[in-house]
């Protein structure tokens, strides 16, 4: 929890950097070659805690924060020739949020869309952001409009 400073350890900071933010770069690191002769594309998958002060923990909301900080910096750097975006989900009902019953009949609550996202509407938003030919650097939140509430 945000509150329980001590239990976020340098362990878990590093553990949730390596994969949330080094692990994507040098994955792309490793294709930008192919990438660039392929005129690819690269959609990482953040998180709406990385846009806003939330999420399961403050190391993880941290380490999505810099996952879009190095999505924009990596789609100026491969530009022309690869775009590079994220998309960012709130909540998503999954296996690892079916126990989460409280918050999603919140979202679901608050939400203009009336519910969460499922993993079909981020697979949604990554196609869009492969198809969208002139787009780069961005960060796309999925949020069902919990955004545009005050």
């Amino acid at each position: 929890a945000h509150g329980n400073l001590p239990a976020a350890t340098p362990d878990i900071w590093r553990r949730l950097y390596d994969v949330n933010v080094i692990a994507p770069f040098v994955l792309v690191t490793a294709a930008e070659q192919l990438l660039r002769d392929s005129k690819g594309c690269v959609v990482n998958v953040s998180s709406l805690a990385g846009v806003k002060p939330t999420g399961s923990s403050i190391p993880y909301a941290a380490s999505k924060a810099a996952l879009n900080h190095t999505t924009r910096l990596l789609a100026k750097a491969l530009g022309p020739d690869v775009r590079v975006n994220a998309v960012a989900p709130g909540l998503v009902a999954t296996p690892w949020t079916e126990d989460w019953e409280d918050l999603h009949q919140l979202v679901s609550a608050m939400a203009p869309l009336r519910r969460v996202a499922t993993p079909d509407d981020v697979a949604e938003a990554v196609l869009g952001l492969v198809r969208a030919a002139y787009v780069t650097g961005e960060v796309l939140v999925l949020d069902g409009g919990l955004g545009l509430l005050p």
